[in-house]
């Protein structure tokens, strides 16, 4: 038990839902007021919201393999730095494939990942994890809810299309099926998680479909990514690195959580650097804008980042 740690994960909970939820009533009175927010406005709005979520995937680095072998980190860095690059690549080459696999792999990591960050602050209270198969019922429309809906959603059209034309229509014939089946899941879910006494995910589970069905599609991805499943990887962050985790112990909780965000802040300017590169160095293939470019980079860090938390969420599962 480590009451302090425990604080670190319930203020970046709180943190999480507070943002969905100003979201979701701010989006909901520009509509009863009849007021449209153009596509411009939403991604800068969207392109602000990925950038503060790139650093909770930065210090993978320090997390997942010991510096005391110089040449065992200088492999890891290598290794993940090339799959990096093949993802980016493989993305940029091939849009629409590259796109829907990224979706899949996303979709997988966000609903697990934040059934993991719940483990882990339950084990920080000494009280025991929830069964596999809850954790299950949770992820899925944990996962699903912010990827799927927002793309399928009629309103994605013109945003897809200002990111890049070749993401439209990338469901195909599914996109109804998909959309309706995602919310059957989470209606589902919920109503499971409320019976089985698990409060907090079923709440959780109608913030995001709230957030999904009433916030625009690059809004409500961009604000779960940035506030949401960032905030919570970050939280789960401070007790694997030492200077964190001894903040946390202390009971000094925004000490903890900047001492994880820290290290990985180099990666919002490499991001950004990158971007600008791709759009001046690539123009055919990002010239429709910096948001594509930063889409590209994130999703190609994403690849990699999953591979190496995998086995964090495993063991927290």
């Amino acid at each position: 038990m480590n009451l302090g740690l425990s604080a670190v994960y319930g203020l970046m909970q709180k943190f999480s839902r507070m943002a969905v939820v100003a979201t979701i009533v701010s989006f909901a009175l520009l509509s009863l007021l009849g007021i449209h927010i153009s596509i411009s406005i939403q991604i800068s709005i969207a392109l602000l919201a990925l950038l503060l979520g790139v650093p909770h995937g930065a210090v993978d680095h320090l997390i997942s393999i010991s510096t005391s072998s110089k040449v065992r980190f200088a492999i890891f860095i290598l290794l993940y730095i090339l799959l990096a690059l093949m993802a980016g690549y493989a993305i940029a080459r091939w849009n629409l494939l590259g796109f829907q696999l990224v979706l899949l792999m996303s979709s997988l990591h966000f609903g697990f990942g934040d059934a993991a960050f719940e483990g882990e602050w339950r084990a920080t209270l000494g009280l025991s994890r929830h069964g596999f198969l809850l954790e299950c019922i949770y992820a899925l429309p944990a996962g699903a809810l912010p990827v799927i809906l927002p793309l399928t959603d009629s309103r994605s059209v013109s945003a897809l299309n200002r990111i890049h034309r070749s993401l439209n229509g990338w469901a195909g014939s599914l996109q109804s099926g998909l959309r309706v089946g995602t919310i059957l899941l989470a209606l589902l879910a919920i109503v499971v998680l409320f019976i089985a006494k698990n409060r907090g995910a079923a709440l959780d589970l109608a913030l995001l479909l709230l957030l999904s069905l009433i916030a625009p599609p690059l809004i409500t991805f961009a604000i779960y990514f940035g506030c949401w499943h960032a905030a919570r990887h970050t939280a789960r962050l401070v007790p694997k690195l030492p200077k964190a985790l001894t903040s946390a112990t202390d009971g000094e909780s925004a000490r903890a959580i900047w001492a994880a965000v820290w290290p990985g802040l180099y990666a919002v300017v490499g991001t950004i650097v990158v971007g600008v590169v791709l759009m001046v160095a690539l123009p055919d293939r990002f010239g429709s804008g910096m948001l594509w470019a930063t889409l590209v980079v994130v999703w190609a860090l994403t690849v990699p980042h999953m591979v190496a938390t995998a086995r964090f969420d495993v063991k927290a599962l």
